[in-house]
């Protein structure tokens, strides 16, 4: 078990900024990118850190990067601490586990989700107009139905504090452009389309994640920050799916769930993380790290 950590503070490295959950430091040309047991929810960091996550986020990243190498480049040049630069290495103890130094990208302003299943902001979205991203709909779906084929259903990506806001193609293509736009649609569900066969293989059902592109120094489209992680992805028990209910989540629902409970109106700061709370979601961090990679931590 890796010990918790809420920020780092490296010597000797550029903080470039520090995220919702990792801390980005610049090594010459490259980033080091450190996952910290930070987490998030209605775009709140909050307290205290969960043990063991920012490093069940750098292997199951790792895991995914690996599968899905075949359909699109990633951003990853090592993981392995003794392999960087002595910079680095000198923080060995901080870094092993949870850390990964990688390419410097170009980063694509818009967030690609792909959305299998109707749940989240996404239910709440068609629920209010009928449609998701500018998806018009059926009328009548249940809660969590699957939707078949899946759809991209971009957002913008919000700084710390700040909300992310959901988009249709037509926002999309305002920002970016048409042919990148068309591009990162059809590559982000040909991408969840993999993943989520891989998942199925394990009895998970991946129900929505979220990839982050960008272009390298040659101009390579290229994924980029984390790949369906706990915390970009919402991971069901394939075994205990049925539509029109929530479902149990192998991910941060269950730090929402206990949030909604406490009279919160999701303006900072947040109430503290009851510690059972805490315990669980590391459990099921590591649950579902085993589930997918087939391997404890």
């Amino acid at each position: 078990m890796t010990s918790t950590i809420a920020t780092t503070d490296l010597d000797g490295l550029e903080l470039v900024r520090r995220g919702k959950v990792r801390d980005c430091y610049a090594v010459g040309d490259d980033l080091l990118l450190v996952a910290t047991d930070r987490l998030s929810a209605y775009d709140v960091v909050l307290s205290p850190p969960i043990p063991d996550k920012g490093a069940v986020l750098t292997s199951l990243s790792l895991f995914w990067f690996e599968q899905l190498e075949p359909l699109v480049p990633n951003h990853l040049i090592t993981a392995d601490v003794d392999e960087m630069p002595e910079a680095v290495r000198v923080h060995a103890d901080v870094l092993r586990g949870r850390s990964m130094l990688v390419k410097r990208l170009d980063m694509v302003p818009v967030e690609c989700v792909a959305r299998g299943y109707l749940v989240g902001s996404g239910w709440k979205d068609y629920q209010r107009t009928g449609a998701v991203c500018g998806h018009k709909l059926e009328q009548g779906l249940p809660l969590a139905v699957k939707l078949d084929p899946p759809i991209f259903t971009p957002a913008t990506k919000a700084e710390v504090g700040d909300h992310d806001e959901n988009i249709d193609m037509a926002r999309t293509i305002e920002i970016i452009g048409e042919e990148k736009a068309r591009t990162l649609e059809a590559l982000t569900l040909q991408v969840y389309d993999r993943a989520r066969e891989i998942a199925a293989e394990r009895g998970v059902i991946i129900a929505d994640t979220k990839f982050e592109f960008g272009y390298d120094a040659e101009g390579t489209l290229t994924i980029g920050d984390e790949v369906l992680t706990a915390d970009s992805s919402r991971f069901w028990d394939a075994t205990k799916y049925a539509e029109g209910q929530d479902q149990e989540s192998f991910d941060k629902q269950l730090v929402r769930d206990w949030l909604d409970t406490q009279g919160w109106d999701h303006s900072p700061p947040a109430p503290l993380i009851a510690e059972e709370i805490v315990a669980k979601t590391t459990a099921t961090y590591r649950e579902i790290h085993r589930r997918i990679t087939g391997r404890d931590l």
